[in-house]
């Protein structure tokens, strides 16, 4: 899989990460077709944000501005103070996709760290990079730190940016002093820092660090009275107070300089409009004249005539005026053209940017956060339209995911059962039922119960089913429901939500049944993980697995990790690892993992192994060094029921996983159970799941 976007993230304010997303886009304009820029979180608004503007005018970007971002720190602090903090990374994530879908490639500058706490920013970042699926460049600045100090940053920033799920592509170290360069490369070939990822080092470039003459005059809101509008964005060098002498002032001038005066000082206006005139003495970058005091008209009428020298008027005092100028920071922006030549020079000379563009089109395995995964269960549900049935009507969890499903138009639902008694159900839950894509039907007065009734009769009279004994079955939710799956009227079917397993999965072993090539139905939980999701089988269905049924466990939880896009490595778990332990139980497995190999030569499979040994790399290292399935397991075929549950349970406590399932497999067409103390967020989950699988159902 090829990730089609880089998030530039940073762990600080002012580290230059503009400069880098700028020299980010260069590249990926040469490389990528359709190219596109995103800004999770802005200050103000998309329109003033500096970035989205810059990148707009410069690559001629037609996507409209209010798409090229999350949203704003106001909405970010809202939802935080909220208690929000999922929500939030939801909604940059669902705004992120949006245009990730129109573009071919994705430049995503992180947030500017103004506004909220450095830490729960830092965490932001690396969480909205890793729920959008970003591949992370981490950019940090030396500046005045010491060697030491940059080095811990960056050891520290790269490592929380992993731990928390994100892939780095690589990492710069912005502003490093001519002097302490030699000394941090040192430092850093002798760090800890992971070498997988190439390190880039960018020189402190003073340009950068210089504010245009229009970005003071916003900072101390002052107004042109002369000089060329483009004059003003011109760099300032040095911010100089003319308080002396004109003689004693013209010393002390250099060029570049910003001069600020009081109005009343005509001589010192003059002064510098004669020494702009002069080809090898020092040009100043304008003259502020403070107090609001405008020159005289004559001195007004000579100084009109050197457009190359802006002159501004401010109203407060030099005093205020100079404090006000000096916290004005340099911004790269769309008004400042020789700084964003010189950002992109900076970057092209000091980072390999053909090795860079390489590594971004390289395949990679993406970590699949939980967020992510939800994500793209929605997203697949949508590609191909089915119906989804839902026996439990009038319980309002049912009728709140109804809600989520409809308006985030994943797929088409029936729901079953007295359609005033639905309707009152549904405004007690607050929820309006939309009028398209649901569909109401009720088995006690559908014309489908006779021709039901009736073939659930020839299904199962060998059973004892009398003609009467199935008419009262099909007014049985769950009953019409499964037989609506099994006629293809419905894709698949959800229930249990207030119904047990044993009545939401019977109907399904009764008619629907297993596939042909698959001998016994067991099903999987699908554990969403803070750093990827496992396939956990069998949870819920078969309490004590022989050999063979292990070997169909392990074959079939395989499959279901493809059709939900995750790598398929299995391990079959047991108290103890490769060879190392005898009994029972443990050759069970052994038998199972030999079968396994056996009737599916392709899939790669290992056991037993022990949990640790299936997960950790570390572990495995130590235990079964080079294999290629432990430490990296996707797959976890459990030895029995009592484990598979118990395990499944701890880890989605202990760990704070989300454990969607059990989704059931086997049958030949979908029927999934809902634990009875399910959310809103699982049925919607495990409809998407249902949804998919009828998809990969043939007609």
């Amino acid at each position: 899989m090829i990730q089609r976007s880089v998030y530039i993230g940073t762990n600080g304010n002012a580290t230059g990460k503009r400069m880098v997303a700028l020299g980010m886009m260069e590249l990926a304009a040469r490389r990528f077709g359709r190219v596109a820029f995103f800004r999770p979180v802005v200050h103000f608004g998309p329109d003033e944000d500096q970035s989205i503007r810059m990148m707009r005018s410069r690559y001629g970007l037609v996507t409209p501005a209010d798409e090229m971002f999350g949203v704003t720190r106001a909405q970010a602090r809202q939802m935080l103070a909220d208690d929000r903090y999922s929500s939030l990374i939801q909604l940059i994530q669902q705004r992120f996709k949006t245009l990730e879908a129109k573009a071919d490639f994705v430049v995503v500058e992180g947030t500017s760290y103004q506004g909220l706490a450095p830490e729960l920013e830092f965490e932001l970042n690396a969480d909205i990079a890793a729920n959008i699926g970003s591949r992370v460049l981490s950019v940090y600045a030396m500046g005045n730190r010491s060697v030491d100090e940059c080095v811990q940053s960056v050891l520290i920033g790269n490592e929380s940016f992993v731990d928390r799920g994100a892939q780095l592509i690589a990492t710069i170290i912005n502003k490093v002093p001519d002097d302490q360069s030699t000394a941090l490369h040192a430092a850093i070939k002798t760090s800890k820092l992971d070498s997988k990822a190439p390190l880039y080092f960018l020189p402190d470039e003073p340009l950068l660090r210089q504010p245009t003459v229009r970005e003071i005059q916003f900072g101390i809101g002052a107004k042109l009275v002369s000089g060329d509008e483009s004059s003003l964005d011109r760099e300032v060098a040095v911010l100089k107070v003319a308080a002396m002498q004109l003689p004693g002032f013209l010393e002390r001038l250099s060029n570049a300089a910003l001069v600020m005066t009081p109005g009343d000082r005509s001589d010192i206006l003059v002064g510098c409009v004669l020494a702009c005139s002069q080809p090898d003495g020092p040009s100043p970058a304008a003259v502020v004249l403070t107090g609001g005091i405008l020159p005289p008209p004559s001195i007004r009428r000579l100084v009109e005539n050197a457009n190359a020298l802006p002159i501004l008027v401010a109203n407060e005092d030099t005093y205020t005026v100079a404090s006000k100028a000096a916290e004005v920071r340099a911004e790269i922006g769309d008004h400042s053209p020789r700084k964003i030549e010189s950002a992109i020079g900076v970057f092209e000379r000091h980072v390999d940017t053909d090795s860079l563009a390489d590594r971004l089109q390289a395949p990679v395995v993406p970590r699949i956060t939980p967020m992510l995964f939800e994500h793209s269960l929605i997203q697949r549900a949508r590609q191909q339209r089915v119906k989804i049935v839902l026996p439990e009507a009038t319980e309002p969890r049912i009728l709140q995911a109804v809600d989520v499903l409809r308006r985030r138009d994943v797929t088409d639902l029936i729901l079953l059962g007295d359609p005033n008694l639905i309707a009152a159900a549904a405004a007690r839950a607050g929820v309006m039922l939309p009028n398209d894509g649901l569909e109401i039907i009720d088995p006690a007065t559908s014309p489908l119960r006779e021709s039901f009734a009736s073939e659930y009769y020839q299904l199962r009279k060998h059973k004892g089913v009398t003609t009467d004994i199935a008419h009262d079955r099909m007014i049985d939710v769950t009953y019409f429901g499964t037989m609506l799956v099994h006629r293809g009227l419905a894709g698949g079917l959800v229930s249990g939500a207030i119904h047990t397993t044993a009545n939401t999965i019977r109907p399904a072993f009764e008619f629907i049944r297993t596939r042909p090539d698959v001998k016994v139905v067991s099903s999987v939980f699908l554990m969403c993980l803070k750093k990827g999701v496992l396939v956990y089988g069998d949870c819920a269905v078969i309490p004590n697995p022989t050999a063979e049924q292990l070997t169909e466990i392990a074959i079939s939880s395989a499959e279901t990790a493809i059709q939900f896009g995750i790598d398929p490595k299995i391990a079959m778990l047991s108290y103890s690892t490769g060879e190392s332990g005898h009994g029972e139980d443990v050759e069970k497995v052994r038998e199972a993992t030999a079968m396994v190999r056996k009737r599916r030569p392709d899939l790669l499979v290992e056991g037993p192994l022990q949990y640790d040994a299936a997960v950790d790399p570390d572990v495995a290292a130590t235990k079964l060094p080079g294999n290629p399935v432990a430490g990296q397991a996707t797959v976890l075929v459990f030895p029995d029921l009592n484990t598979g549950n118990n395990l499944y349970k701890a880890v989605q406590r202990s760990a704070g996983a989300i454990a969607i399932g059990p989704v059931l497999q086997g049958l030949n067409k979908p029927v999934n159970d809902l634990s009875r103390g399910c959310t809103v967020t699982d049925i919607v989950n495990t409809v998407a799941i249902t949804a998919i699988q009828a998809q990969t159902v043939a007609p």
